[in-house]
């Protein structure tokens, strides 16, 4: 049996094979749009802040609390004596063991954040073990306080996706530092001043600690060197962009 095709028919049959190609051609390329953008949302990178970009003269002063409190005292009646606040990062132990020393801080005007429960190694934590040690911080901060905190501060400054996910995931800012005095160990306050004075500048966060050797006595210079530079001294909250911001992959906090 024979089938003849007429012009009509093979133009017509010519045409419908060219809409079959276009169509899976098209049905690929979505696929793939849609595997990329899956791809990049699983890879996305979530950063803590190291630094801010402002235009603003103002430097972030931060004290992680996680030994002793026996310099709590000194350091808050320097503080005061130079008329700053800044921003105090407290583990959930030492909240315990210190209650009046936190409420001391709270009282004076001082800003309060949580460094962790129990300051473990939190990249070898899971997800709900990083929340848990947020909010169990923070549980204790609001017994003394009253109020939650939303700033943490990792212990030993370690992170991962899984850290930073928890905190963000609960409403919490990841603060880091950029500028560091070493003041644990051991430095005198001349040498911490000297670490820094050729670095530090407007958006900077400086770390320090409270029960080391030299902080209660090198803090009054170290403030005054600072506003030597015309900088002015603030809490975290003072500094860094609570909405509307990006950070980009040194850690820097800017503004949209």
């Amino acid at each position: 049996m024979f089938f003849i095709l007429s012009k009509q028919k093979i133009y017509t049959y010519f045409i419908s094979i060219i809409m079959v190609v276009l169509l899976f051609c098209i049905s690929g390329t979505l696929v793939n749009k849609e595997e990329t953008i899956a791809t990049a949302s699983t890879n996305e990178k979530y950063l803590p802040i190291y630094d801010v970009q402002t235009e603003e003269n103002k430097v972030a002063l931060t004290m992680n609390c996680a030994w002793n409190a026996e310099d709590i005292d000194k350091i808050l009646e320097i503080l005061e004596e130079n008329n700053v606040k800044i921003t105090f990062f407290m583990v959930g132990d030492w909240i315990e063991k210190y209650p009046e020393a936190v409420k001391k801080v709270y009282e004076a005007g001082h800003e309060i954040g949580t460094h962790s429960d129990t300051h473990p190694h939190v990249n070898n934590l899971s997800y709900e073990e990083n929340v848990k040690q947020l909010e169990n911080s923070n549980d204790k901060i609001e017994k003394i306080t009253g109020t939650r905190t939303n700033l943490y501060r990792t212990p030993y400054g370690e992170y991962n996706q899984t850290v930073i996910k928890a905190a963000q995931d609960k409403g919490y800012y990841t603060i880091q530092w950029n500028l560091d005095t070493l003041d644990y160990t051991g430095l005198t306050g001349e040498e911490m001043w000297n670490r820094i004075k050729d670095k530090i500048g407007s958006g900077d966060i400086i770390l320090m600690h409270n029960g080391t050797e030299h902080t209660a006595d090198s803090l009054d210079k170290i403030i005054k060197n600072i506003k030597e530079k015309n900088l002015e001294v603030v809490k975290i909250s003072d500094l860094i962009y609570k909405e509307n911001y990006t950070i980009d992959v040194n850690g820097t906090q800017k503004r949209n």
